[in-house]
């Protein structure tokens, strides 16, 4: 089974669900998104807003392939480029952060270790371009939006809580410690190139 992470970058967009690619619930201030839906162009607004981050930025995402078929996908970027990040309740990210955005690992791909080495990937590239940290908002409680990540799942992966909410805390992935996965991430690969069981629904991570 072979498996490979790449850049997400306006010509791999498509390998995206279509729910992705049409949500643009971090991208645009709450006000837009709601406008962008009703008139039918999220998806032009998020392809819009890949290639102006692109531009100034570089790689906001990584998509994850296994047998060339995509299997998970992550999205993040500098808190200044993620408007709706404003109206959590423990916003600000912190200055030397990117924020984690979206991760999910596609039905028949999950529980393999798969989201875990999304999370590493991310933290690599966000390293060398001179942060600290990966920070992310979590939601907790019986309802979860399905563009926030259950801090359950953020903390299953090495998420630390930084501020402390009933419904949204913040959490942070320090470098040094996500970057001394490197034996549980071998293990996560070895699993999923053993096989990949079949789910009913999306689930982050």
């Amino acid at each position: 089974m072979g498996r490979r992470i790449a850049p997400l970058t306006l010509d791999n967009l498509a390998d995206l669900p279509t729910t992705c690619r049409s949500c643009v619930f971090w991208e645009l201030d709450p006000v837009r998104a709601k406008t962008a839906v009703e008139s039918g162009k999220s998806e032009l607004e998020k392809e819009s807003w890949i290639s102006a981050v692109l531009l100034e930025w570089g790689s906001c995402g990584r998509v994850a392939y296994v047998d060339e078929i995509p299997a998970g996908y992550v999205l993040y970027a500098p808190p200044a480029y993620v408007p709706r990040s404003q109206a959590f309740p423990t916003s600000p990210v912190s200055s030397d952060a990117v924020q984690l955005m979206v991760s999910r690992v596609l039905p028949g791909y999950q529980r393999q270790g798969l989201g875990r080495v999304l999370v590493q990937t991310v933290v690599k590239d966000v390293v060398s371009r001179g942060f600290k940290a990966i920070e992310a908002f979590g939601a907790v409680g019986r309802e979860i939006p399905s563009c926030v990540l259950p801090a359950d799942h953020l903390l299953a992966v090495g998420f630390k809580t930084v501020r402390p909410h009933h419904r949204y805390p913040r959490l942070r992935l320090e470098a040094r410690t996500a970057l001394s996965w490197k034996g549980d991430v071998e293990v996560a690969l070895e699993r999923l190139l053993g096989g990949a069981r079949k789910e009913p629904a999306l689930r982050p991570f």
